[in-house]
């Protein structure tokens, strides 16, 4: 099979997955109990009024299809009015609903929080990748010694630490010292960028420390456990008998067959770590993705709740593509 067959097949089996998604992210909430009206009306608003906002927001529509439309104009034409299809044709055009309570395009809600998930899951992950990646290589080289139990203990450790614990206790430890939750100081004046560039940092701090510990555990034991099985191989032998220092013998020839199974906790933990981030964001206070979907399950507000998770459906089947590639990079023999 050659580069561009590989490709072709990865990336239509990706939109495949990606139609299955969106169809299921459609009927997903609309099977859960309960009536979204009810979270945004007064209890004393009249009947007529609470249909006319069922029209507005167009849930007086049937979800799949209007039997008594069916029969008089067709099963097409019926399928054409309902919420599925006004989904899927709104989908089409990138619009993604307005939110039910805040009365804002989900676009425009999901775009004020992305940045700071962004940059909380690029500095947690990549703290993460590089203290687990270096301590996983370490602990491999130094097999059955006191620095792979002191390194293996820390990193069972981590793997198993609560995200809610965890931040707390963090919380706690750092009272005072660093701020306790938002994006950046409200209503703060700053004279350069460098000085807004910290305050974001101080504000990030202490969640992308909590989510590189929860990572770091999963990262070190891989990287260990793989390369340990690398370092038994006859070619690393031969190495070692060329006379390579032990360096390049980790880097040059061990790190990079070791890392196809860091490769795919990488691509699923960049995809999942958007909804993973909700404990995280809700303790810290962080005005993220995260903490807006925690918001919308408490109101109910589908549309935004269907925004969110096509946003977590794209990140997890993008990051399984790229790790596709990336697997035919290091692998040749993936792509037979």
């Amino acid at each position: 099979m050659n580069r561009i067959d590989f490709l072709i097949r990865k990336l239509s089996f990706s939109l495949l997955t990606l139609l299955a998604v969106v169809i299921f992210n459609f009927f997903l909430f609309r099977i859960l109990p309960g009536d979204p009206v009810q979270m945004i009306v007064s209890p004393r608003m009249r009947p007529e009024t609470r249909e006319r906002i069922r029209q507005i927001f167009g849930l007086d529509k049937p979800i799949w299809l209007n039997t008594a439309s069916a029969r008089a104009s067709g099963e097409v034409q019926a399928a054409f009015d309902s919420q599925l299809f006004i989904y899927l044709k709104n989908l089409s055009h990138g619009e993604l609903g307005e939110s039910f309570n805040q009365h804002k395009p989900v676009v425009e809600l999901i775009r004020a929080r992305l940045i700071p998930t962004v940059i909380l899951i690029v500095a947690g992950q990549l703290t993460g990748i590089v203290f687990g990646s270096l301590l996983g290589l370490l602990g491999a080289w130094k097999r059955k010694s006191a620095i792979d139990t002191l390194t293996l203990a820390a990193g069972l450790t981590a793997w198993s630490l609560p995200a809610f614990w965890l931040g707390i206790l963090l919380l706690i430890l750092a009272r005072g010292k660093l701020p306790m939750g938002g994006f950046e100081t409200s209503g703060a004046i700053f004279r350069s960028e460098w000085e807004r560039i910290i305050d974001v940092a101080r504000h990030v701090a202490l969640p992308a420390f909590t989510l590189a510990v929860l990572l770091f555990g999963a990262y070190m034991i891989i990287v260990r456990n793989s390369t340990m099985e690398v370092l038994a191989e006859d070619y690393i032998l031969t190495a070692k008998a060329k006379g390579l220092s032990a360096f390049r013998v980790l880097i040059s020839h061990a790190l990079k067959n070791a890392a196809l199974p860091l490769v795919t906790i990488i691509a699923l933990d960049l995809g999942y770590a958007l909804g993973g981030t909700i404990q995280i964001e809700t303790i810290f206070s962080y005005p993220g993705v995260g903490s807006l979907m925690y918001e919308a399950i408490g109101q109910r507000d589908y549309p935004v709740l269907q925004g969110v998770f096509m946003l977590l459906a794209v990140g997890v089947i993008g990051a399984n593509f790229l790790a596709d590639l990336t697997y035919a990079l290091l692998d040749p023999r993936v792509k037979t």
